[in-house]
């Protein structure tokens, strides 16, 4: 009799066991693949980070900025969100606001128009900037304090567009 318990106790053990491994077969076969490359035959394949910025369409929508790569240690920010946020000064576009969130980082994006920059409080800042004759304006930018770059700082006062923000190494 206790012999018989047994048996039915491990067939319905294995059973179980036999069940789940299917369920978690199945669940791993249906489920998304990241957008990898193959590497070599009989090799998986790696995943690729773009380091693009996530909801860039709908943010260039929405606010007329264009955030294209980053390593995601400067972010889109509410500037009603904290106080020492990195403010950017458009004569199109208002002010926009970035938080840091990393000892380094960078980002590069357009913002039109673009004619003041307040570094943030606790990073100093390198900014580069495009005129429309496509020479490459690059300013430093204090922590904390307010710096005048695009066409406040332009003998023509020509319109530029802001490009890349890097904080920390080699941006100073």
């Amino acid at each position: 009799m206790k012999l018989t318990r047994r048996f039915i106790a491990t067939g319905a053990a294995v059973a179980f066991c036999a069940a789940g491994v299917g369920i978690a077969t199945t669940a791993h076969a249906s489920a998304p693949k990241a957008q990898g490359f193959a590497v070599a035959d009989g090799q998986p394949d790696l995943a690729i980070e773009d380091f693009g910025y996530p909801n860039a369409d709908k943010i260039k929508e929405e606010k007329g900025i264009t955030l294209k790569r980053g390593d995601g240690h400067i972010l889109l920010a509410d500037c009603g969100s904290s106080t020492g946020l990195m403010e950017i000064w458009s004569r199109k576009l208002g002010k926009t606001c970035f938080r840091v969130t990393g000892s380094s980082g960078y980002l590069t994006l357009e913002v039109p128009s673009v004619y003041a920059v307040k570094g943030d409080s606790d990073h100093a800042a390198s900014v580069t900037l495009d005129a429309p004759d496509k020479r490459k304006q690059e300013v430093e930018v204090a922590k904390g304090e307010w710096t005048g770059v695009g066409e406040s700082i332009d003998p023509q006062a020509r319109e530029h567009v802001l490009v890349e923000i890097r904080v920390g190494r080699g941006s100073n």
